[in-house]
């Protein structure tokens, strides 16, 4: 399934939803920018009932804020290896998360979707990029400058039709 069926499904049909999308990774591990480089681009283009954060390393601390924004779904972007092609974006269930993530994180991502879907009654899901490297002290690869470009559009796309 492509990345743009796979956000269809998951937001769905209708309208009514509000979309939280947050970028995650860490802006000194190379390709582990790769989220906050999507919520940058969206941010250039902001859509009406979606709130993006580019939460690096602690996405728990936005918790505050998600709580405030009352989110129908919930986007978590970040840097996963699924031995696919640099680039190459999946849809990631919450249930698989810990088959494919990197742990740069302070907590698990299993955890605060879990925490999210519990308390605040959004669907959450995982758009993982594969890295070409996460080395420390590395800006991120033109690959993933360019995967960045594209999800972010696939993004904005899928969120601006069912609004």
């Amino acid at each position: 399934m492509s990345l743009k069926e796979g956000l269809r499904e998951f937001l769905g049909e209708c309208g009514g939803r509000r979309v939280a999308v947050l970028g995650i990774g860490s802006p000194i591990r190379g390709d582990d920018a790769v989220g906050l480089e999507v919520v940058q681009r969206l941010e250039e283009h902001p859509l009406r009932d979606m709130l993006l954060l580019r939460t690096e390393t602690v996405p728990e601390s936005f918790t505050g804020v998600l709580r405030e924004f009352r989110p129908t779904h919930v986007l978590m972007i970040d840097a996963a290896h699924f031995d696919g092609a640099p680039g190459e974006a999946r849809i990631i269930p919450t249930q698989m998360i810990c088959d494919v993530c990197i742990s740069t994180h302070k907590l698990p991502l299993t955890v605060l979707s879990d925490y999210i879907e519990g308390t605040l009654g959004a669907k959450v899901v995982l758009v993982g990029v594969q890295p070409r490297s996460i080395a420390f002290g590395t800006e991120i690869t033109p690959e993933l400058k360019a995967a960045a470009r594209k999800v972010a559009a696939v993004v904005h796309e899928a969120i601006s039709q069912i609004g």
